[in-house]
């Protein structure tokens, strides 16, 4: 069910007889029609299994399943909203930067440590998303939050992106990522104007970026 972009910070999905949706609980701004929504603890498509980590690490995001005949407008915090269409791939994004996606969509955890090692889990303590990510795999359509708006940057085999932590937002395809220290002499007197951290995506697909440093 794709979304419908009302502004920069809204958008509106139309839920029909059978189908389903997931949103964060509060991402509700208003509906028209029969629509019912029903607290989800058991982490979406994903199960509980996909939740067990995020649960022992505090990181979990509340989520709303929300059913019925009808048009729900969302919207969290006055937050930038970008709209991703998967089209079968994968999407890595954190938990509270979803604000509403396809129940179709297959909802899964992993852990930092998997791409990028030791420093894999190191950039979710820069980033402070912590030490895991959800995964949306299928076809279908995201919403995510944002500071300032997104920008979307192709990543290549070819042409590496290399982005400050903090400005990340979500990335999707066949893509690595490794954060990399950008740390000289100027940095440790404190007189560089450089970043300390870069985070490096490369392989093949796209990584989505916010027009600031600032966390949700």
């Amino acid at each position: 069910m794709p979304f419908t972009t009302l502004n920069s910070r809204m958008v509106q999905a139309r839920i029909a007889p059978g189908q389903r949706m997931f949103s964060q609980r509060g991402a509700m701004l208003g509906y028209r029609g029969d629509v019912t929504f029903t607290p989800n603890i058991q982490g979406g498509q994903g199960g509980l299994g996909s939740m067990i980590g995020r649960r022992i690490a505090g990181e979990a995001t509340p989520l709303m399943t929300v059913e019925g005949n009808g048009t729900v407008m969302f919207g969290h915090g006055g937050h930038h909203v970008q709209v991703v269409d998967l089209t079968g791939d994968t999407l890595y994004v954190e938990a509270d930067r979803l604000l509403a996606f396809d129940g179709s969509l297959s909802q899964g955890t992993m852990f930092m440590g998997a791409q990028g090692g030791v420093m894999g889990m190191v950039r979710g303590q820069v980033t402070g998303q912590g030490l895991f990510t959800t995964t949306l795999a299928g076809h279908g359509s995201v919403a995510v939050m944002a500071h300032g708006g997104v920008i979307e940057l192709p990543i290549t085999p070819q042409r590496p992106v290399h982005v400050d932590p903090q400005a990340y937002v979500a990335h999707r395809g066949e893509v690595r990522n490794r954060l990399s220290t950008a740390i000289g002499w100027r940095e440790m007197i404190g007189r560089g104007s450089g970043e300390a951290f870069q985070l490096e995506l490369s392989g093949q697909g796209t990584v989505y970026v916010q027009a600031s440093e600032e966390k949700l």
